[in-house]
């Protein structure tokens, strides 16, 4: 065990960094999997293409295609995520109410710029859990975000025991906050420069309401229609029953995304969020006539960054320390 590391400072790279990843990661996938009541299950590299399976993430972004030789008749993509394929999976599964799944999630995303904390290569635990039409709502998004963020402590307090000179520096609580309130305090700021403000003020926070135009006509980011729901309206002021959870990162002094999540769509907001982002279009597509036609569950679910909760825990400055790439 190592006892000469100070506040902040990073675990020494090589055989202790791998060491500590692997059991990082084991350690919070068992308390989060606890805390949800998920069940771990099996995932897919590739998907049909066509299909409306695959994720199209803000919806410009472009899959790896091929075709396999055993399959010249059919066009396969590499997943972007398994955002929609997780929902299928629930109801293939006949997964009970209040009960969910977890998988090991690889994906490629090649327009992904690349950066200290973005990488081409995503890995992800992805999880999905059915919920019934009135836990819909606003109060049980909230629910459950907070055992995520307990999951994350946890984790925190696990690694500071390993490291006792570690400090911890993460708050007890998470912090609820309307992507309209920050707009509405900061119109002056972009997106990212509200979140870097309100990361370093709370140290952790779940903006809620991702997706939709604010006052000034600008969403605070963009998602896809098909997914999580951020049109419905929760109060007359308020949109969105999704989010993303943001803390704020010491080692490189700025807001840093870990999950981005959500209540799913239904059918009413599928065709209000298709018609608003002109792609009414993928309601021939398979997935979506499933939800169309009542043939998926009510759920909620979203992805946490294995390699982004590695680089926060562990005090990393570069995404490559810690996965795997290039």
């Amino acid at each position: 065990m190592l006892t000469t590391i100070k506040t902040h400072q990073p675990i020494p790279a090589g055989v202790e960094t791998e060491k500590v990843i692997f059991e990082l990661k084991d350690y919070f996938k068992k308390s989060l999997s606890q805390n949800l009541n998920l069940m771990e299950v099996m995932s897919p590299l590739f998907v049909t293409s066509g299909t409306g399976i695959n994720d199209d993430l803000n919806g410009i972004e472009k899959p790896v295609r091929f075709i396999a030789k055993s399959f010249p008749d059919r066009k396969l993509e590499i997943v972007q995520s398994l955002a929609k394929w997780k929902r299928i999976k629930l109801g293939e599964m006949n997964i009970p109410h209040g009960q969910g799944i977890i998988t090991d999630m690889k994906a490629l995303r090649p327009d992904e710029i690349v950066s200290p904390i973005h990488s081409i290569l995503v890995d992800q635990w992805d999880w999905e859990k059915r919920i019934s039409e009135k836990e819909r709502s606003l109060d049980y998004l909230k629910f459950e975000v907070a055992k995520i963020y307990n999951a994350i402590k946890k984790t925190e307090e696990y690694i500071a025991k390993l490291y006792p000179k570690m400090k911890m520096f993460l708050p007890d609580e998470i912090t609820f906050i309307y992507s309209e309130d920050l707009q509405y305090s900061y119109p002056k700021l972009t997106p990212k420069e509200r979140e870097n403000l309100v990361a370093k003020d709370y140290g952790a926070v779940f903006i809620m309401g991702i997706g939709h135009e604010l006052a000034d006509g600008v969403p605070h980011d963009l998602r896809a229609p098909d997914y999580d729901d951020w049109s419905t309206s929760t109060t007359e002021r308020y949109k969105g029953l999704n989010g993303d959870i943001i803390v704020y990162n010491p080692v490189l002094k700025d807001a840093f995304e870990i999950s981005s999540m959500g209540i799913r769509v239904d059918k009413k907001a599928l065709l209000k969020q298709l018609k608003l982002t002109n792609t009414e279009s993928r309601t021939e597509l398979s997935f979506h006539k499933k939800l169309l036609n009542d043939e998926l569950p009510f759920s909620i679910g979203g992805g946490i960054g294995q390699s982004r909760l590695a680089m926060l825990l562990l005090r990393k400055k570069h995404i490559s320390i810690v996965q795997a790439e290039i």
